[in-house]
């Protein structure tokens, strides 16, 4: 079942009518049935791997609780479990057609096995947030609950299962344990976000997809083409899985949860850094938490018991600690190569940016001259990672990152001009917003959010209004050609 389709629009009003009649236990109830109805719809037998997922990490938490003198032992059963599941279903075809041309390399004849595999979607968003729990667990930052309902709610809760954001079990699972109420504010809040998601969706992303996968269909495009494809491209991404997160926000905020935030304007970013800050946080900051740091803290032991300090050796940690952080954040956004090259090309840009840092680090006044340069240089090192990123070919990325914009004729340079300009219309509304909140004042904000009677009517008033010309311009603007959410297939 998708976001964007009538199916669960019938599907979601009749859960949250439902919902609200209902005490609290029962309203776990239904959110379970609910969550499993909505990912089994079209596959049912992909129940029986979040089943699993979540029946193994229930109890490999209760066992680091119940015997901690076994607690690694349950915590790598979590682990190889998830990982295992994930790799099967992920990465068998990719790892096998790598093994079977290495082997040709040396002269081996491997036949590949005849295995046709499904991948199931969400899998990896929520083998990491079922696993996370577990970690969590044995490092003693939440404890190990003892009521299977609610742990099966918390790994399936459906308006983030499919594309995140990935919810941590100390934010989700308190507010799956507590009572909730209905709160009308909310509710407005909450229906003006899922209208900008839908706007996003289907008015921005869909439109500007079909100018990306136009120019990647081509054979050859030149210079200004490829380009105007790489910055529609570009939009679209952010705008598809920014319109999803805002969909999965609104909904679970009509059921009385709140999900984190995935994305903070990071075409705004001035740096490598500040973009990871800013892009899919919520992967990003579990990648940083389960991954990088414990990644850090075994070379710095290393490190330091072969007695060497200092600068050098810090940065030597960061580097190779960020490098193989980036590569498995690469691999795990898909099963070929050139997710893995976009993961380490990130990861480069970091490890230069903090040598640069080390190197220069320029007065405050000089930083605000110089914000504008870092923020274009970034969205132009951003758009070559979305080059590497969208086009599977290796060989075809090595060729397009080298054409010359004086092969192209004129025709080509109006014609990928057109396209840039059109996708850049398209943009206009993400721009707006995120300009908006980065230029006006604090204060005025707070103005908007106060609860006096006369503000509480003016904001309802025009959140309806915003609400209702969304919904308009998606029945006047939207595209005619609907494409899947780009994340599903991660």
């Amino acid at each position: 079942m998708i976001f964007h389709s009538l199916t669960f629009v019938c599907f979601f009003v009749i859960t949250a009518a439902l919902y609200w009649r209902l005490p609290h236990r029962w309203q776990n109830v239904l959110l379970l049935v609910a969550s499993y109805t909505f990912y089994g719809w079209i596959h049912p037998w992909f129940l029986a791997l979040i089943f699993a997922t979540t029946f193994v990490d229930y109890w490999s938490a209760v066992g680091i609780e119940r015997w901690p003198a076994h607690r690694r032992r349950f915590l790598w059963f979590s682990i190889v479990s998830n990982l295992g599941l994930l790799g099967f279903f992920k990465y068998f075809g990719f790892f096998a057609d790598n093994v079977v041309a290495a082997a040709a390399l040396f002269g081996w004849e491997l036949s590949r096995p005849m295995v046709d595999i499904f991948l199931p979607v969400g899998i990896s968003f929520y083998t990491f947030q079922s696993m996370s729990y577990t970690i969590d667990v044995y490092r003693g930052h939440t404890h190990a609950r003892h009521g299977f309902l609610n742990m099966m709610v918390f790994v399936s809760f459906f308006p983030h299962l499919v594309a995140g954001p990935i919810m941590r079990a100390t934010n989700l699972l308190p507010q799956v344990e507590r009572e909730r109420r209905f709160s009308a504010s909310s509710a407005r809040d909450a229906t003006l976000l899922i209208a900008w998601g839908f706007f996003k969706k289907l008015v921005i992303a869909d439109s500007v997809g079909v100018i990306a996968n136009k120019v990647f269909a081509l054979a050859d495009p030149d210079f200004y083409l490829l380009w105007a494809g790489v910055f529609a491209f570009c939009i679209q991404i952010y705008a598809d899985f920014s319109a999803y997160a805002d969909i999965a926000r609104g909904t679970a905020k009509w059921l009385g949860f709140d999900l984190v935030h995935n994305f903070d304007h990071p075409y705004l970013a001035t740096g490598p850094t500040d973009f990871w800050k800013r892009w899919n946080i919520s992967l990003t900051t579990w990648f940083r938490d389960y991954v990088f740091f414990p990644l850090g803290f075994a070379l710095s032991r290393r490190v330091h018991e072969g007695k060497r300090f200092g600068l050098r050796a810090d940065l030597r940690i960061y580097a190779a600690a960020t490098m193989l952080t980036f590569l498995l954040s690469g691999l795990w956004h898909g099963a070929s190569w050139n997710y893995v090259v976009w993961g380490g090309y990130h990861g480069l840009l970091l490890v230069i940016a903090r040598v640069s840092a080390s190197i220069w680090r320029p007065r405050r006044r000089v930083r605000r001259y110089l914000r504008p340069f870092q923020w274009a240089g970034m969205f132009a090192l951003t758009n070559v990672g979305w080059l590497i990123f969208r086009e599977p070919e290796l060989s075809m990325i090595w060729r397009d990152l080298w054409l010359s914009p004086s092969q192209s004729t004129q025709l080509q340079h109006h014609a990928g001009a057109y396209l840039f300009f059109l996708a850049f219309l398209y943009s206009i509304p993400l721009w707006i917003q995120s300009l908006w909140v980065r230029f006006v004042p604090s204060d005025l904000t707070a103005a908007v959010d106060r609860d006096e009677p006369d503000v509480r009517f003016g904001r309802v008033v025009g959140q309806g209004a915003l609400a209702g010309l969304m919904f308009a311009a998606i029945l006047v603007l939207r595209s005619y050609t609907t494409l899947d959410f780009i994340y599903f297939q991660f």
